[in-house]
């Protein structure tokens, strides 16, 4: 074998290693893979407790209870299921009722979403294509204005 061959030998046999411990890795987060869990994901399947999860949809009106010691409650909605979240810490600007919101925490025995992290949309035309497209599945969303319809269905 000449020392051209050795070498291709050898980039083919790496590549190959490299191919195999991509698809491992792939195959054991196939599952995990999901930018965030809508409120009815988590009524339908509910994570083991203690694992970590992202939870996004929309802040439901009127549930926004903001205590002194800088804890706030509020509650996040698909449209079809609601998840009360509670949170410790400060809250986005552009965080408020009605518009969305992707969490990050570990959801609690009795159903409570604990976050640690909140992110808030980023201007007024954006929504998760994940909760567009749920809320236009449940006919609650008007088409071009960027935000739930205020009419019910």
């Amino acid at each position: 074998m000449t020392r051209k061959q050795r070498r291709l030998t050898l980039i083919g046999m790496a590549g190959g290693v490299l191919a195999v411990a991509a698809g491992l890795v792939l195959y054991a987060l196939s599952d995990r893979i999901v930018f965030f869990n809508s409120p009815s994901d988590i009524h339908a399947s509910a994570p083991a407790p203690g694992q970590r999860i992202r939870l996004g949809g929309l802040v439901e009106e009127g549930s926004l209870v903001k205590g002194a010691d800088g804890s706030v409650k509020f509650a996040v909605t698909d449209g079809a299921e609601t998840v009360a979240v509670a949170y410790r810490g400060i809250l986005p600007d552009l965080f408020r009722e009605g518009q969305g919101v992707v969490t990050e925490g570990v959801l609690e025995p009795d159903g409570a979403f604990a976050a640690d992290t909140v992110l808030a949309k980023h201007d007024e035309n954006y929504m998760p294509r994940e909760v567009a497209d749920a809320l236009k599945k449940q006919g609650v969303w008007r088409e071009g204005e960027g935000s739930p319809a205020t009419a019910t269905p």
